[in-house]
């Protein structure tokens, strides 16, 4: 399988061949729904924290005597059952909400959404990603180069893009203040960020770490 590729001025240069084993997946809803539940669990902490009674402030001694006053007995008045007390059975930060995604499902996972868009024209293969300087300006005009191609005439402005390319900081840092434009090395794709934006941009530096790390 063949995709069309750009340079970055948005003409077409040729055509890319595609590892069919990554691009050409059979779709399979329910483990990309399992995986994509199990990182968005994974990536949950939480902030919900009451204290006990071992945690809130006095309470250090018996409030009277156990026997003779005709009252209840009681030992803190840090017990649950007394205003200002611990909380019982509250929320606590130690809670785990960690799911366990086998490697395996990982990388099924984000095969079939790689598919999916490839089969939907929402994979963009650029020769090089390159910019003269790391600056905005010059990610906002290849963008907007890429923009002119009918059908990625959307990309960077309407709709979120993933670029996916190997780690280059001056990339990074062209790219960050894009409000659509999201940055994350081919090794590390997963189905969250797929699913998360309509277009992927790669080139070739970034389609030999797919292939490396997918297959």
């Amino acid at each position: 399988m063949n995709i069309d590729t750009y340079n970055k001025k948005g003409e077409k240069i040729g055509t890319t061949e595609l590892p069919e084993r990554i691009f050409g997946a059979r779709w399979n809803a329910a483990l990309v729904k399992q995986v994509y539940d199990g990182e968005r669990a994974n990536a949950r902490r939480p902030w919900a924290h009451t204290k006990d009674r071992s945690e809130v402030r006095g309470g250090g001694r018996k409030p009277w005597r156990q026997k003779g006053l005709g009252r209840a007995r009681h030992g803190s008045i840090r017990s649950p059952i007394w205003i200002g007390g611990g909380i019982a059975h509250g929320p606590r930060k130690e809670r785990s909400f960690e799911v366990k995604i086998n490697k395996k499902m990982k990388s099924a996972s984000v095969r079939a959404l790689l598919s999916r868009k490839f089969s939907d024209g929402q994979i963009v293969m650029i020769d090089k990603f390159i910019l003269p300087v790391p600056k905005t300006k010059e990610a906002k005009m290849l963008f907007h180069n890429l923009g002119t191609i009918d059908m990625f005439k959307n990309i960077a402005t309407q709709k979120k893009t993933l670029l996916a390319l190997p780690r280059d900081t001056s990339i990074i840092r062209a790219t960050r203040n894009l409000p659509r434009v999201f940055y994350t090395e081919p090794r590390n794709i997963t189905s969250t960020a797929l699913l998360h934006n309509s277009y992927v941009v790669l080139d070739q530096s970034a389609l030999t770490e797919l292939t490396k790390t997918f297959t």
